[in-house]
């Protein structure tokens, strides 16, 4: 949350806009998947709603959260608002676990699999899996791998210099929700609770952004997961960097804003 903290002003000062908060700061502590999900129920189903209300709106909806389960309400939020959207989720984890598969019992590493429906988490809605771009993925649970396979998810990784290609080909020019979980980028480059080597270095992330948004409509961001370091010069330098592969998107975002002023 402290990610999000220093993000939030940055992004507000890019969009020329005022930020929501959802929910209540506490302490972290280690709960079952099953607490975790009942504690979290309403900011969850009020992420999913504000998506809902923004797009009802005419307006793009950019959330920046600590992990990944708002994935469980937003991106059904965000496909019901066209048939053709499609989700572009770029993560070094799959977060296609279920509570039968996951050796951790992490919520935080169930989220897409919820929202394509492969377990029921009990609010809201699911997405086709073949809609949704799986990409940058380098580290898999032996059974998540397998429910992945099984599935109609599209799913690109990290280690081929085609992954821009790929996710390009992939999208093939459909409007797209992105969601960006910053641990995609390579730990060498940038922090990571859970760090996976053989990631995308920030200019490689950047490419992607860009070619994405040349391509597709934008119908909105999500930014999860940004391990901010405890050191001031590290926790600034990472800062920058996280604004930095965000930027196409942004700037894609704030273009919208203008020719509807």
């Amino acid at each position: 949350m402290r990610g999000v903290d220093t993000l939030a002003p940055l992004v507000e000062a890019r969009l020329g806009t005022e930020a929501r908060s959802i929910g209540s700061p506490a302490e972290p502590r280690s709960v079952a998947w099953e607490e975790e999900l009942r504690e979290s129920r309403g900011c969850l189903l009020e992420a999913g709603g504000q998506v809902d209300d923004a797009l009802d709106a005419g307006r793009r909806p950019v959330l920046l959260a600590g992990n990944c389960a708002i994935g469980i309400t937003t991106l059904p939020s965000a496909l019901r608002h066209g048939r053709g959207i499609k989700v572009l989720w770029l993560d070094a984890h799959g977060d296609y676990n279920t509570p039968a598969t996951s050796a951790s019992g992490y919520l935080g590493g169930m989220p897409l699999a919820a929202a394509c429906g492969e377990w029921d988490a009990g609010l809201t809605d699911t997405v086709a899996p073949e809609r949704v771009v799986l990409a940058g993925v380098r580290d898999l649970d032996s059974e998540e791998r397998e429910l992945l396979e099984r599935s109609a998810v599209t799913v690109i990784g990290a280690s081929s210099v085609e992954t821009l290609v790929a996710v390009k080909n992939a999208l093939d020019g459909a409007p797209v929700f992105v969601h960006l979980d910053l641990d995609v980028i390579d730990p060498e480059h940038f922090p990571a609770e859970l760090p996976a080597p053989g990631g995308l270095t920030p200019d490689k992330l950047y490419d992607l952004a860009e070619a994405v948004v040349e391509d597709c409509e934008l119908v909105g961001l999500e930014v999860t997961a940004f391990e901010a370091p405890d050191d001031p010069a590290e926790h600034a330098a990472a800062a920058e960097t996280a604004m930095k592969v965000i930027e196409p998107f942004l700037d894609r975002l704030a273009s919208d804003r203008q020719s509807k002023q």
